[in-house]
């Protein structure tokens, strides 16, 4: 396939969209080192808010003054984070505060990578790529309980089930950016996929988009 510098010589975005634990940032940041390119999880944004939220403070107040410093914070991977982001991913002047910087990374020169929910059908619509990442619930479930276990070794599988369940229907049904393929978008199951098939199969649509 293409290099990394025929990737980077042009303006190119790869949008992956999915539901939580369907291994999308996992191929995102395999994807981007593999070609160069610079890579955002546009989920941290919503945890990043979400988290400040929480804590009290006005969900718009907290999405247009988000630092990188937020980004870092250590506890945006845990679950109740990821409660929160898709609480606050529901306010359409939250979405609205964070848009910009989205497409603004997006159309960066030398090419992005973005992972989220709503990349190809709102952020970046005009992707020259754009795969839709999911996975079985069961898969999906297991997956997360194992990211989480070690920090909450009570945490019960079926309870990671159900949460899951949860968020895809709120993400789903929410009016503003609801989760849902682009209609363009070709859709990568990686239930049944190692890590590395998965980002081969990413790869091979980013090979075909740059012929």
């Amino acid at each position: 396939m293409p290099g990394p510098e025929a990737a980077a010589s042009r303006t190119f975005t790869v949008a992956l969209d999915g539901p939580a634990a369907a291994g999308k940032g996992t191929i995102g940041r395999a994807l981007a080192a593999r070609l160069g390119l610079a890579y955002l999880d546009t989920g941290l944004l919503y945890r990043a808010v979400g988290a400040r939220t929480a804590a009290g403070e006005d969900p718009f107040a907290a999405a247009r003054t988000l630092s990188p410093e937020d980004l870092r914070r250590p506890d945006l991977r845990s679950a109740e984070a990821g409660q929160a982001a898709s609480a606050v991913a529901a306010l359409p002047e939250v979405r609205a505060a964070l848009l910009d910087f989205q497409r603004s990374f997006a159309r960066r020169p030398g090419g992005a990578v973005l992972d989220g929910r709503d990349i190809g059908t709102v952020v970046c619509p005009e992707a020259e790529v754009k795969l839709f990442v999911t996975a079985s619930d069961a898969v999906r479930a297991r997956r997360r309980w194992q990211e989480l276990r070690a920090a909450s070794p009570d945490l019960a599988e079926a309870e990671v089930l159900a949460d899951l369940r949860a968020r895809d229907a709120r993400d789903s049904a929410r009016a503003a950016a609801p989760l849902r393929p682009a209609e363009d978008a070709q859709v990568l199951d990686t239930s049944e996929l190692s890590i590395e098939e998965a980002v081969a199969r990413a790869a091979a649509a980013v090979a075909a988009a740059l012929r």
